[in-house]
């Protein structure tokens, strides 16, 4: 027992050894590394944790903190009916905005990379281009083009004759979205609130479709060619290859673009911000706050409405961690659905 308890000591002694030994052969590799985790901690780890303690206080940015625990949380979840409205725009807007998003960049991935389209790059930067522009002066173009009075799409509804569908029976414009100026019937495109979220969702859908057709084609060229050379000799039809060996070999891509998409879809800001009043809005998110998101009453809760016990900056941290929740809900949601998918398959 001696002897055998002595040759565990020792082969203790010996891994300790041999670790120290490791460490300093490695100490120059960990000088070189350590600035990345240093400015993580700084920037990354610290603004987290001190974010989470911040969301069980009260404050304002000058007077001290006051403690509350979790009752900001508890007022989110069971009081706030503002904040559920924003989740629910939010959401809306994912669903209506970024499904169909994805969709249409999928589409036009598989068009662009078939052998049938010439001048390839030429649309790929086409596509692409609106994704580089300027948030806010993509708020501002569009804000123009859906004028009520002015506006080019309006202008262009009423060239078609479109605008006269607009029009009940008694001669007067439907109510529940339209009104009249100089050109007759026009869609109130900013100032509904049944058309504020659609348009919002238009041009979500205009500047990032381009962003995740590059992503897709990517996926989609990375695949081995001689894999649906293989399967036209064995007799599969496209459906077939498309269904049995595209759709397979591209879920990483897909799943990594899905998840993605939720993060920037529960981090909507900036263009529903420029269409629904800009920043120095006394209302956010337009009429009825349609237009409101998650983000935007995070902004208006912590810097805006800076007084009063549903406002400052620890009511706002405690919104961005239950918007994380959420996050990590809907992506781990959809990440095991599709674990189980291939399951299946």
């Amino acid at each position: 027992m001696a002897s055998s308890s002595f040759s565990l000591a020792e082969r203790t002694a010996q891994d300790r050894r041999t670790r120290q030994k490791e460490a300093k052969r490695n100490a120059w590799a960990y000088v070189f590394v350590s600035p990345f985790y240093l400015l993580y901690a700084i920037f990354g780890f610290f603004p987290l944790v001190y974010g989470l303690w911040l969301s069980l206080h009260t404050w304002d940015g000058i007077s001290p903190m006051v403690w509350v625990g979790f009752n900001n949380y508890i007022k989110l979840v069971t009081v706030d009916e503002l904040w559920w409205k924003a989740i629910y725009n939010t959401i809306w807007l994912f669903v209506v905005a970024t499904i169909p998003q994805l969709t249409l960049a999928l589409g036009l991935a598989f068009i662009i990379n078939s052998g049938y389209v010439r001048f390839k790059d030429f649309f790929r930067a086409a596509y692409f281009m609106p994704f580089v522009a300027s948030a806010v002066a993509v708020g501002i173009l569009f804000t123009s083009l859906f004028g009520n009075q002015y506006g080019m799409i309006n202008f262009a509804l009423t060239a078609l004759g479109l605008n006269q569908f607009l029009t009940a029976p008694t001669g007067e414009c439907y109510k529940w979205a339209f009104e009249s100026n100089n050109m007759g019937c026009v869609i109130n495109w900013l100032q509904s609130a049944m058309w504020l979220k659609p348009s919002i969702a238009l041009i979500i859908i205009w500047q990032w479709t381009g962003y995740s057709m590059i992503i897709f084609l990517a996926g989609l060229q990375s695949i081995n060619l001689e894999l649906y050379e293989a399967a036209r000799v064995d007799g599969a039809t496209t459906w077939d290859i498309f269904l049995k060996i595209t759709m397979p070999l591209l879920q990483g891509v897909i799943l990594f673009q899905v998840v993605t998409s939720i993060i920037g879809a529960m981090q909507n800001f900036d263009i529903p911000v420029m269409l629904a009043g800009g920043t120095q809005s006394s209302s956010p998110g337009g009429t009825d706050q349609s237009g409101l998101t998650a983000m935007m009453q995070l902004y208006w809760s912590a810097f805006k409405y800076n007084t009063g016990s549903k406002s400052g900056f620890g009511y706002a941290s405690a919104m961005s961690f239950i918007l994380f929740i959420i996050i990590v809900v809907f992506s781990f949601t959809y990440n095991r659905a599709n674990g189980q998918n291939q399951t299946e398959n």
